[in-house]
Order: structure tokens, then C-alpha cells, then sequence
């Protein structure tokens, strides 16, 4: 008798945990769930989606090396939960695990990005590289290009304003202003590989 208390006793705690929600979705640890892929990598309103419904996925998405900028994709996830979070990372997201749909973005709505990103612990970051003579928000996959010779200097400017502060980072030097945000479009000449910026707004 007391080991059928028991062993009642073991496997409802057992379907007690498998049971556990989390998140704002109240989603169990390993639950397969349809993504909606927004076409605008890395941009403010990069908005991972949950399907159906289209609600904030309220998590960060994993593993999907495969995105390209100028495409919405349906996808395939697990939720994923971290009894014990790596620190300064996230207690949940979402584990990509294969592609449903891809559709090619077809419309010329702007979108905005921010070239200065904060990190807890580390500070303010310039999100920009360059490469010969080409700049870039990710290197070699997402490409920056310029409207005019004015954006592509203050592009050079904001270039110039990141190398000093990798070679003086023992320093802690940081960007010279609290914000930078370009306002981009799907390069037609280089799309799905490049932005083509149309004006960059610093605030000092």
C-alpha cells in the first residue's frame, strides 16, 4: 500500500512539472509552435510573432542561420526553458527547427534601425563594420548601402567613431553620441543582402 502512495505521489509530481507554463504564452518547456519571421532583420520593429493570431512571441528565436533580410518566413520552433539561464542570458526562447513558408517582401515601406546598442554588462556598442569599402550592420551578410554622398559620410563618421573606441576600449571610451537611427529600405540593387539608407538622425 505504501508503495503505490508513493509511487502515486512520484508520478504526480512528475505530470506536475511536464504540466509547468511559462512565459507571457504560459508555453511548456519543449512545445512545438508556428513563428512568424518579420522581413526586417535587426530593425526596432523586428517583431517575432506567434501563429495564429500574430501575438508577441515574448521570446528571442535560436538557431535560424538560414534568415535572410527581405523575407518573411513561417517557421517551426520549440520553447525552450533554462532551469538555470546562462547569466545575462534569457530564461526562455525559442529553438528553430525548420522552415514552413519564405515569401519575398514585396513592398517599399521604410524602416528604422539604431546603430548604437547597450549591453548589460558592457555598455553602449556601434553596430557598424566596414569592409574595403563597403559598410556593414552584419558582417559579411547584411550589407549598408547609401542614398547619397551625404549618408555615406556620416556613415564614414560613425565608421571612424567605432575604431577608436575598440583601440581605446581598455579606456572605456563610448560613442560620441547616445543614439544613432537610420531610416532604411530593401536595397532593389542588392536585396536580401543589403539596406539602403535614406537618412541617419544622431542625438547628442
Amino acid at each position: 500500500m505504501k508503495n503505490l502512495l508513493l509511487l502515486f505521489i512520484v508520478f504526480a509530481f512528475v505530470s506536475c512539472k511536464k504540466s509547468e507554463r511559462y512565459g507571457p504564452l504560459n508555453l511548456k518547456n519543449g512545445q512545438e509552435v508556428e513563428l512568424l519571421v518579420s522581413h526586417r532583420y535587426g530593425a526596432d520593429n523586428d517583431q517575432l510573432l506567434k501563429l495564429p493570431g500574430n501575438v508577441d512571441a515574448g521570446a528571442s528565436l535560436s538557431g535560424f542561420d538560414q534568415r535572410e533580410p527581405g523575407y518573411t518566413y513561417r517557421v517551426k520552433a520549440k520553447f525552450n526553458r533554462d532551469e538555470v539561464p546562462l547569466q545575462d542570458g534569457p530564461e526562455y526562447y525559442f529553438i528553430f527547427e525548420k522552415i514552413i513558408s519564405k515569401e519575398q517582401y514585396k513592398g517599399s515601406e521604410s524602416f528604422t534601425l539604431q546603430l548604437i546598442t547597450s549591453y548589460v554588462p558592457g555598455g553602449p556598442v556601434i553596430r557598424l563594420s566596414k569592409t574595403g569599402n563597403d559598410y556593414y550592420l552584419i558582417p559579411g551578410k547584411l550589407q549598408l548601402t547609401y542614398a547619397n554622398s551625404t549618408i555615406q559620410n556620416e556613415l564614414e563618421e560613425i565608421w571612424l567613431n567605432a575604431q577608436e573606441i575598440r583601440t581605446n576600449w581598455q579606456n572605456g571610451q563610448r560613442p560620441k553620441w547616445k543614439a544613432i537611427k537610420a531610416t532604411v529600405v530593401h536595397d532593389p540593387q542588392q536585396f536580401g543582402k543589403a539596406y539602403l539608407v535614406q537618412q541617419i538622425q544622431f542625438t547628442n
